[in-house]
C-alpha cells in the first residue's frame, strides 16, 4: 500500500502520527501504548485492504492471489490480536503509574479503641 502513495502523503501521514502521539502521550509508556494500538489497528485493516485490491481488479482471484489473501488474513488476525492486547496492557500500566496513590486509612491504636468502648458503656 505504501509503495502506491506519493511521498508527500507518506510525510503527511507520518507528521499526523507524530502530532497525535505528541498530543495524547505524556510519557514514553503512553507513546508505546498508542503506537502498539495503532499497529494493531493497521494489522486489522491490512487483510481488508488486500482483499479490496484483489477484488477491484475485476477478474476472479487466482490461486496465488487467494494464497495472498489467506496469508494476510491469518497473519493480520494474529498480529492485530497480539498488538491490541499488548497495547491494552500498556495502557493499564500507564494508568496505574499516573493514578494518585490510594489514601491510606489510619487505624486507631488498640488502646484508644478500648478507652472509647469503656466510655460508651
Amino acid at each position: 500500500m505504501w509503495e502506491q502513495l506519493a511521498p508527500i502523503w507518506v510525510l503527511i501521514f507520518a507528521g499526523g502520527a507524530i502530532g497525535f502521539l505528541w498530543w495524547r502521550a505524556s510519557n514514553i509508556g503512553g507513546v508505546w501504548a498508542w503506537t502498539t494500538l495503532i499497529l494493531g489497528i493497521e494489522s486489522m485493516v491490512w487483510p481488508m485492504v488486500t482483499m479490496f485490491q484483489i477484488r477491484s481488479e475485476g477478474s476472479p482471484p487466482t490461486e496465488e492471489q487467494m494464497g495472498t489473501i489467506l496469508n494476510a488474513v491469518l497473519f493480520g488476525l494474529f498480529s492485530s490480536v497480539f498488538w491490541v492486547t499488548f497495547s491494552l496492557g500498556l495502557f493499564k500500566r500507564v494508568r496505574e503509574q499516573t493514578a494518585p496513590p490510594p489514601s491510606v486509612l489510619r487505624e486507631e491504636p488498640v488502646s484508644t479503641r478500648r478507652k472509647k468502648k469503656r466510655a460508651g458503656r
